[in-house]
């Protein structure tokens, strides 16, 4: 059997059977980049529109046609099977493809095995300038396959410090801090593994070199907890942060954290991207986190798809977040909990609570809604124009505080909150990953559960949500029977910036023995 290499990850090179495959035809290449990276045959009317967007559809066709044929020269045969609708790989030749490989790796947790194989950005220094949908989605592929060798890169060095092998550790740290320079937790993590070495100096030049890089880029200074891991050199990142757990849900890890153990478990649902780390860099989450553990258990986690838990090829559904909540009690064996959903963990909260009220003691809903874009009989919400619009203004600035102005106007300006924010977005997911999430949100719909939610329920929400109308909130407690509506001063969306208080005091109300 023939055998095909195709390395996507740097500049794309083509081997069959260990022979150099050179292509002179960037769009020759640009297509096989594109049948490779499909798990299954391509339109070719699609193809074609993509490679050649400003021929009519007769000369696309035409041009793929040509191209294909050069592709089989080029190869000393036909490797593409073509037929009038679509195209792909011949499947009878043995294919691998570095990028599906190296995600493969991180799926199954193979992660050193996984970082060997990224050898640059996905497409490095390969570009169709004239193909601007094919330039687009390349550049979301490449922030997805880099965010997944970011968490890769933690992972490895967490591993390798705990198993005594901290120098090794060390080594996959400079190459997180290389990938951004800017990140306080590479380079916390490069300073923990420096410290665990026995290196001390290494450790007190790291910590210069991060102070240095954010005060010269950002004008802010590292976090106390940065600094005080001189101190605490068997400490985690933060002194406080639980270790992170996982459990499977379906063929799905998820990562969750456990603080405290009073009378009554929390269980937290994020909104659309978190990060169960990076949150424990924001003192105003810190503080959060202190005082609601002070009450109960709680437990938290990142969704399917976001965070430290497995990325996945399909938007996550309500449904799917009801049984993430589900997994994530088991793994924590928590019988009965008090259910907060949090913006856009809303909707699977209420899921949840219609499915499983028994292992429930009531329902807290932050800044949510039931649907999530407008019609005329849920006028409170964007159009699905205007979502798009507003989604791309968001992922068009990935990266940086992309729309902290929206989700806290009262940290905006806040140098350090904004960096926090940027370096959890890049943490958390890719601008590509994100897309799909925030698709599922636009085409949430769960009205038609209001009325079967029978565990007490909660309702709080700010006057002046940018993120989530005050209405939203309203229509949610006047359809839910039996709930209590509580409007809650300012305009921050999250829940931990501004007055704490409303929520802990809504929290305390459900207070009871598990």
């Amino acid at each position: 059997m023939e055998r095909l290499e195709f390395r996507l990850l740097g500049f794309p090179e083509f081997r069959i059977n260990g022979r150099r495959v050179d292509l002179g035809l960037r769009k020759a290449v640009a297509l096989l980049i594109l049948l490779a990276e499909s798990s299954r045959p391509v339109a070719r009317e699609s193809v074609a529109a993509l490679l050649w967007p400003d021929a009519e559809t007769s000369e696309a066709r035409a041009r793929l046609r040509r191209t294909l044929h050069k592709v089989g020269i080029a190869f000393g045969g036909q490797i593409i099977t073509a037929n009038g609708a679509s195209l792909g790989l011949d499947p009878v030749l043995s294919t691998d493809v570095d990028s599906r490989s190296f995600e493969r790796d991180c799926d199954c947790r193979a992660f050193e095995k996984g970082v060997d194989l990224y050898n640059g950005d996905f497409l490095s220094g390969f570009a169709l300038p004239d193909c601007p949908e094919f330039e687009e989605w390349a550049f979301f592929r490449r922030e997805a396959l880099r965010s997944r060798l970011v968490q890769a890169l933690e992972r490895l060095t967490e591993a390798k410090i705990s198993t005594g092998e901290p120098r090794t550790g060390a080594v996959h740290a400079i190459r997180l801090v290389g990938l951004d320079p800017l990140s306080e937790s590479a380079h916390r993590h490069l300073i923990r593994a420096y410290l665990a070495a026995g290196d001390r100096p290494a450790a007190e030049h790291q910590l210069e070199a991060c102070t240095r890089s954010l005060r010269d880029e950002l004008g802010v200074l590292p976090d106390p907890a940065t600094v005080a891991l001189l101190q605490q050199r068997d400490r985690v990142a933060h002194p406080d942060m639980p270790r992170t757990r996982y459990v499977k849900a379906g063929r799905i890890h998820l990562a969750f954290q456990i603080v405290g153990s009073g009378p009554l478990d929390i269980v937290l649902v994020p909104g659309f991207v978190s990060h169960v780390e990076r949150i424990w860099e924001d003192s105003r989450c810190r503080e959060w986190i202190a005082a609601v553990s002070r009450i109960g258990r709680l437990i938290f986690f990142d969704r399917r798809g976001v965070g430290l838990s497995d990325r996945v090829g399909t938007p996550p559904t309500v449904e799917a977040t009801a049984q993430d909540i589900l997994a994530v009690m088991d793994a924590a064996e928590s019988r009965r909990a008090l259910l907060i959903g949090s913006s856009e963990g809303g909707p699977g909260c209420i899921r949840f609570a219609v499915d499983h009220p028994d292992r429930l003691v009531g329902l807290i809903l932050w800044g949510s809604l039931a649907k999530g874009s407008f019609t005329p009989d849920h006028p409170f919400a964007l159009t699905v124009e205007q979502y798009d619009l507003w989604k791309k203004r968001l992922i068009g600035s990935w990266g940086g505080p992309s729309e902290i102005e929206t989700f806290a106007p009262s940290l905006a300006g806040d140098c350090q909150a904004e960096a926090w924010w940027a370096a959890l977005l890049r943490a958390a997911s890719s601008p590509g990953a994100v897309s799909g999430v925030l698709d599922a949100l636009r085409d949430t719909d769960v009205r038609q559960l209001l009325g079967k939610v029978s565990v007490p329920t909660t309702v709080l929400h700010r006057s002046g949500d940018r993120a989530v109308r005050l209405e939203a909130g309203r229509y949610l407690a006047g359809n839910i029977r039996g709930s209590r509506f509580v409007e809650v001063a300012g305009d921050d969306h999250w829940f931990w910036v501004g007055d704490q208080s409303p929520l802990l005091y809504a929290i305390g109300e459900f207070v009871q023995p598990r």
